[in-house]
């Protein structure tokens, strides 16, 4: 497995996936540029990956302003000679923890709608880079209930299983043009930002918060085959993998990465 001179583009860098997946591809080799809404994350990222003899940029792009997203893909295609990867993990706004039956709206569709409309405008503005070179590859990231329906969700489950579908779709359009489309599903690590920085090791949180935090992790990890859940190095390892020649023949698919939560 190896990127060596690949040109990979990742949106939303700053959060706890981004970062792992940007990590990986720059330790196979490829330049990495990192993007986000907040600079200062995807700096410190791009400082690490600079550390370690890696080569990455750091841009301030919101992924959902479409305008700025094809400038800055038409930047690093300019910049760089090219563009080989795409991967989009910015956050979708999501609510959780409240029934369907006593949520807002708006709550509820929010995940729904960014996460549609920001797959759509990077990915679409990657392919059409790509696709003038005949060769790529678009990189997605949803969860178990894109195929489970788990209780108080809200939009997310239904954001995800879109998500999935759009793989499959814009896989069967641009693959005569050599451009190939994979989602990556993941059932949740415990070393994101989400649970490990901002309430597992936070002594600031509320020790009930801590308790509830530590019961749902225990809850989905129960739900995994392998009797754990991914970590985010994980993930970027299997991103790295199918965004890697050794996975040529993957398109219009999706990556269970979730130890065993779900069965395809």
């Amino acid at each position: 497995m190896s990127l060596t001179d690949k040109v990979a583009v990742v949106l939303g860098a700053g959060g706890g996936i981004g970062r792992a997946v940007a990590t990986a591809f720059a330790r196979e080799g490829a330049t990495v540029y990192l993007s986000g809404r907040r600079l200062e994350p995807i700096q410190k990222l791009q400082a690490e990956i600079a550390s370690k003899g890696g080569r990455a940029h750091a841009h301030r792009v919101d992924a959902l302003d479409t305008a700025a997203v094809e400038t800055h893909m038409t930047h690093v295609a300019e910049h760089a000679g090219g563009l080989d990867i795409a991967f989009n993990a910015i956050g979708v706004g999501d609510v959780q923890g409240i029934p369907l039956l006593e949520m807002e709206l708006a709550d509820y569709e929010r995940p729904i709608t960014t996460a549609t409309r920001t797959q759509f405008i990077t990915s679409t503005a990657a392919a059409r880079h790509m696709a003038a070179r005949g060769s790529g590859v678009i990189l997605m990231i949803t969860a178990s209930p894109a195929r489970i329906g788990y209780p108080n969700t809200g939009g997310f489950g239904i954001a995800c299983a879109a998500l999935e579908g759009f793989t499959r779709s814009l896989a069967a359009e641009v693959g005569g043009r050599g451009v190939r489309v994979v989602c990556l599903r993941s059932a949740g690590s415990p070393d994101s930002p989400a649970f490990d920085d901002e309430v597992l090791t936070n002594e600031k949180v509320d020790p009930q918060l801590r308790l509830e935090t530590q019961e749902v992790l225990r809850s989905m990890t129960d739900r995994t085959m392998l009797g754990r859940l991914p970590l985010t190095t994980e993930i970027g390892n299997v991103a790295a993998f199918v965004a890697s020649d050794d996975a040529r023949s993957l398109t219009g698919t999706v990556i269970n990465v979730t130890g065993g939560t779900t069965v395809d």
